[in-house]
């Protein structure tokens, strides 16, 4: 995770704050951490507490509550323009860590009682355009379906289920990889009009949420369970795992050999090299979520996004495609002939 002794006590006491009150992912803890080590070097700088050397090897484990107690504002834009400057940081790299401070001051302020008033509270982000979402298009995704329907045995019914699962729910890769066999459930099955079936999804931050299954799912999903029960009778090691996604070995198959697979198929099918993955494939099944009509909100919800702007920008995808199919009309260049022409 991080060196603990190479953080003050009241940083050490922020990090363990997001982990277990907040239950921010590990992930999100150690970027916290080295965002918030930049800017206490910085501080280090500015007041004159490090000799010159390399910014990298500068310690801030010592580093007085004194000064942080009187950060303001302007301590923070000009670490802003360090950044920017100095360090050559991108957009994206200066906002993460000034999401990072003003998480960090606002604990102060709240839990400390360092400050009245947070000295980030009136933090403006630096402005960074998000990249639209690179996805397949309807015909690429069928493509990559058939392309996994070739396959057959237990392998090649688990993996058009991962691929199914991937361009029709969105899953995060690490929440399929996390699906349990009770993961899965049903409700009510008198006719298969009224037939529910769904998923528990263990989403970032510990979040728990429910995706229902279209009846491509379901198929898939049973296909599959069939044969990996006949493994059972096979393999006694099937019978007690729990993992609903199994490795040539009978465990639960890991990340890296979800991606190999998807990387293989998309071989097959003619789309290598195009930038395409594992989580192009979310995009994928959200983008053609939205343009079908799927309400932005209630894709938050399918998606497990904490904030609706993460979800706006599949509505910029939707824009971006109806300004080109507007602009390849072949009446786009005809203008109409002034008098004096």
């Amino acid at each position: 995770m991080y060196d603990r002794s190479e953080a003050p006590a009241c940083v050490r006491e922020f990090l363990d704050y997001t982990a277990t009150i907040k239950g921010r992912s590990e992930n999100t803890v150690v970027s916290y951490f080295h965002d918030l080590k930049y800017f206490l070097r910085f501080l280090k700088i500015k007041h004159g507490l490090t000799p010159k050397s390399p910014f990298e090897d500068i310690g801030v484990g010592d580093f007085p509550d004194g000064i942080i107690k009187n950060v303001e504002l302007v301590d923070i834009l000009e670490f802003l323009h360090f950044l920017s400057s100095e360090r050559r940081n991108s957009p994206k790299a200066r906002a993460r860590r000034a999401v990072a401070l003003r998480q960090f001051f606002k604990y102060l302020t709240n839990n400390k009682q360092w400050f009245e008033v947070s000295p980030a509270q009136n933090l403006e982000m630096p402005g960074v355009k998000p990249p639209l979402p690179k996805h397949l298009t309807l015909e690429q995704a069928t493509e990559l379906l058939s392309v996994c329907g070739d396959g057959g045995g237990w392998m090649g019914a688990r993996d058009y289920c991962i691929m199914t699962f991937f361009l029709n729910c969105g899953m995060r890769l690490n929440e399929l990889v996390g699906l349990d066999l009770h993961d899965y459930k049903k409700e009510r099955e008198p006719s298969a009009e009224e037939r529910t079936d769904y998923i528990k999804v263990l989403g970032k931050g510990s979040k728990e949420r429910i995706i229902y299954l279209n009846p491509a799912c379901i198929g898939a999903y049973e296909a599959y369970l069939t044969e990996r029960q006949k493994l059972c009778v096979e393999n006694e090691r099937v019978r007690f795992e729990k993992a609903m996604f199994l490795s040539g070995r009978f465990k639960r198959i890991s990340a890296r050999r979800v991606e190999q697979i998807i990387t293989e198929k998309l071989r097959l099918c003619g789309l290598d090299g195009l930038g395409f993955s594992v989580h192009k494939l979310r995009h994928t099944a959200a983008t053609l979520m939205y343009k079908n009509g799927v309400d932005v909100r209630v894709l938050k919800d399918v998606l497990g996004h904490e904030n609706l702007g993460t979800t706006q920008i599949y509505t910029h995808v939707v824009n971006e495609q109806m300004k080109r199919a507007i602009n390849n009309n072949p009446l786009a260049e005809v203008k109409i002939k002034k008098e004096d022409e």
